[in-house]
């Protein structure tokens, strides 16, 4: 057990670090975060636990001023991103560690895709494309913002490379306004779909296989109605063992470094703007871009 009375953060950092080398889990004494002269509420622990990809277990009561925190590591190799697969279509199938994940029930990203549906006037929308719907997880928060009236005179198209997530979310939606499509986002114009007045992705255009940049002025010039507007989500995360854990990961360097992410929003960003669209950009664990058209 070590007691971190009167250490400094730094301090007790440090000490965590060391002594999870060694251990799967690591016990301290700390001030009650509850007490009035503390300045060290429970969210520092909850921060301290993410930054070294533990998650910080429920606290003990040691006596009526101090409370033990224990942080258990988190099992890195049980996450998708990490995982083989043999079937790149299924790789977010319904046997992926990638379906079981919930957003909806992540508070910052629910938060942030909330507010950008009402910035987008999701009410007013006739159609709505999303791409990489995997289990329509999008649409759900949709259903449940809206009447019932009005989500169902909305033409909802999602699209998606996994058959069985489909499959799934096809049972989740049995609306005669919502469809489901499995087919390669890269040949979207084979769909001869009608052009959407808002298009969603959330974690998709981001993908190696696809050409980011200029898919992007195709979805403007050739997919998005006159006063359509976008919602695009850029992963600043991973789900390691179930949680989500800040900031993203690039290629080559052992801890987050995000210039591919700003590069990609920044870009979007520019390029919208010229095109006459209002951006704002919210988010944190999932960055949110949205643009809505400036009106002449």
């Amino acid at each position: 057990m070590i007691f971190f009375i009167n250490k400094t953060l730094l301090e007790i950092g440090q000490k965590i670090e060391e002594e999870l080398k060694e251990n799967s889990k690591v016990s301290f004494i700390v001030e009650n975060p509850d007490l009035e002269l503390n300045s060290r509420g429970y969210k520092t622990w909850v921060n301290l636990a993410e930054l070294n990809f533990c998650k910080m277990l429920t606290p003990k009561i040691f006596n009526s001023e101090l409370i033990e925190i224990t942080f258990q590591k988190l099992n890195r190799e049980n996450s998708f991103h990490s995982m083989l697969v043999t079937n790149q279509e299924e790789k977010y199938g319904v046997d992926s560690i990638f379906f079981n994940i919930n957003k909806n029930e992540e508070p910052t990203f629910l938060y942030a895709y909330k507010k950008a549906l009402e910035s987008v006037k999701i009410q007013d929308r006739k159609s709505v494309l999303n791409l990489g719907v995997n289990k329509g997880d999008e649409f759900e928060l949709i259903e449940q913002l809206l009447d019932r009236e009005v989500f169902d005179s909305i033409q909802f198209n999602g699209i998606d490379h996994s058959k069985t997530a489909l499959s799934y979310a096809k049972k989740r939606f049995p609306k005669d306004n919502v469809k489901f499509y499995k087919h390669d986002i890269n040949r979207l114009d084979e769909l001869n779909l009608k052009k959407s007045d808002l298009i969603i992705s959330i974690g998709t255009l981001q993908s190696p296989k696809i050409n980011y940049k200029p898919f992007l002025m195709s979805l403007v010039q050739e997919h998005l109605t006159d006063n359509g507007a976008f919602i695009l989500g850029f992963p600043n995360s991973r789900w390691i063992d179930s949680e989500l854990i800040y900031g993203a990961k690039a290629p080559n360097y052992p801890y987050s470094e995000m210039s591919l992410l700003y590069n990609d929003v920044i870009f979007t960003k520019k390029y919208l703007q010229q095109k006459r669209f209002r951006v704002t950009i919210t988010g944190r664990e999932y960055i949110f871009l949205t643009a809505t058209r400036i009106k002449i």
